[in-house]
């Protein structure tokens, strides 16, 4: 089959007008860091709604929901569901918070609360997430244009990188904010536009599924279910992409209030791709010009999308649903590369590096961060085929072993080094000895109803294993805490420095004023006794 020639130009234009209108956005202001990292926190309801939605909605939503409901029927949509669950709670209890705080990142409150070093520790979890998320979606949108416009992989992958790359380098969030709403609503028209041809198309017949496409959970399967819910109800919580955007909101209310309605906007979009799943799976390909097994095998499950835009809708509407499928690709991969360069600039780079840092040296950092996760992201989507199952064990790391964390700092008052060190090596321990059979990790520990022949923990172990962490956290930061104030145990031992020993009046100042400009909070009397009778113990 030869390059679709006019497929290829109807994209790059697509491309040219997304660079374009991210190189402009980015320049209309000035490029310190507070730019680059919040966009002066300058996000109102509209913008940043558009932006959480489009980060929420990327290359793996909508390939997972049609995958799910189109193999599995729509009972199996759970994990998307259950996202938007957790970012809806998040929204709610947690923007709001962060935001009237005034940090930069989310991992300020854990170095704040846990040290510097631990919070750097914690860092390296979503980092390793977040590459392989990149690399995941980049194959799989490298995979789409080799399918529909019969291009080269790799140089499939390439391009879409850079491209993304490219205007988040010049702008930072100002570029990726105003891209995702263009790349939103492009989103919607492309996938909407597609459903009637997909389903006048003749090889299209709901017969086949009138009894299935509903699904079922069969009783061995419930606790996996409740496994996959609350996994992606508290994984989905903690990432930086997601407060980035909730940062650089003008106000606590309407970090709240885009959370929310980014929600609803995100929940709506399930309804393109589920109809997109239910039609592949009540078509007969037989009848159209896939060549491929006629039942579907579960890498081209994972294909659903872009084959029925190629097989079942005329040349131009499928060309215009492939940039659906990049637009959503690429709002998720500059959400990635920002997230991870902001976060290394910000509480690597500058806190255990360099903290009288300038602003230019830091917007340098954060560029060259940018430009080296997405290379390294590119690397990976090149030449691991399969790295989604890395991807998937690095979400379940993020939920047992970052969720408890980030909660923990914010609420739990007596959180030290200690405890948070105790309960990332209890979260991580649990998760790796329940195995995962997608890297060939046997299981140590066997949980009840565990399936020897595929290998597979039917039992909720991930939020066993989150629940462990969380205990971790708890009791030994509790325990430390009570030992060291007391002086049960002598502070000579407090190999992490978490009690100090009472320093002069005029140290203690400068700590606490050093702690109100971290922390964007007025230096009232009531706020320095309270830090003065916590410093003192």
């Amino acid at each position: 089959m030869a390059v679709d020639i006019p497929g290829v130009i109807g994209v790059v234009v697509f491309y040219i007008v997304i660079l374009v209108i991210g190189i402009i956005a980015g320049r209309k202001k000035s490029s310190d860091s507070n730019t680059q990292f919040l966009a002066n926190r300058g996000l109102g309801l509209i913008v940043a709604s558009f932006t959480l939605s489009a980060t929420m909605v990327g290359g793996a939503y909508i390939n997972g929901t049609a995958e799910a409901v189109g193999r599995d029927g729509f009972i199996w949509i759970v994990a998307s569901v259950s996202y938007n669950i957790g970012i809806l709670i998040a929204g709610v209890f947690i923007a709001p918070k962060v935001r009237r705080i005034g940090y930069t990142t989310i991992f300020d409150p854990l170095q704040n609360r846990y040290g510097k070093k631990m919070g750097a520790l914690l860092f390296f979890n979503e980092l390793f997430a977040n590459l392989f998320w990149e690399a995941a979606i980049l194959g799989a949108l490298g995979t789409s244009l080799a399918l529909i416009l019969d291009l080269n992989l790799d140089l499939s992958v390439i391009i879409s990188a850079c491209v993304a790359v490219a205007y988040t380098f010049f702008g930072g969030l100002y570029s990726v904010a105003y891209t995702d709403v263009i790349q939103l609503i492009l989103i919607t028209v492309g996938l909407v536009l597609s459903i009637p041809f997909i389903y006048t198309n003749k090889a299209v017949d709901l017969s086949r599924v009138k009894d299935t496409w509903t699904g079922s959970l069969p009783p061995s399967m419930i606790g996996l279910y409740i496994d996959i819910i609350f996994l992606c109800i508290g994984g989905g919580m903690p990432w930086q992409a997601y407060y980035q955007r909730v940062l650089a909101c003008k106000s606590p209310s309407v970090a709240r209030n885009a959370s929310l309605l980014g929600t609803l906007m995100s929940v709506l979009l399930l309804i393109p791709p589920s109809f997109v799943g239910i039609a592949g799976a009540a078509a007969d390909w037989n009848m159209t010009a896939y060549d491929g097994n006629v039942t579907l095998s579960a890498e081209e499950w994972a294909s659903v999308v872009p084959m029925s835009l190629h097989f079942l809708c005329p040349r131009v509407v499928s060309v215009i649903g492939l940039g659906a499928v990049s637009a959503a690709v690429m709002s998720s991969a500059d959400s990635i590369v920002l997230a991870t360069g902001s976060v290394f600039a910000r509480n690597i780079y500058q806190t255990l590096f360099r903290p009288k840092a300038t602003e230019r040296e830091i917007v340098w950092v954060l560029r060259v961060s940018i430009l080296v996760v997405g290379a390294a992201g590119t690397v990976i989507a090149l030449t691991v085929r399969s790295v989604y199952a890395l991807y998937v064990l690095c979400g379940d790391l993020m939920f047992v072993a970052h969720f408890p964390q980030v909660i923990c700092a914010l609420w739990l008052k007596c959180g030290n080094t200690y405890g948070s060190l105790a309960g990332f090596i209890m979260g991580l321990s649990m998760r790796i000895l329940g195995g995962e059979p997608a890297l060939k990790i046997h299981a140590v520990i066997k949980f009840p109803f565990y399936d020897e022949e595929t290998e597979t923990q039917l039992f909720p172990f991930r939020t066993v294993a989150m629940l462990c962490s969380f205990a971790g956290i708890i009791c030994v930061s509790f325990i430390t805490d009570y030992a060291f104030r007391k002086n049960i145990i002598n502070r000579k031992f407090d190999v992490f420095n978490c009690y100090p020993v009472l320093k002069e009046n005029t140290e203690l100042n400068k700590d606490f004023l050093k702690l109100n400009s971290e922390r964007n909070v007025q230096d009232d009397q009531n706020e320095k006794s309270k830090f003065l009778d916590d410093y003192k113990g």
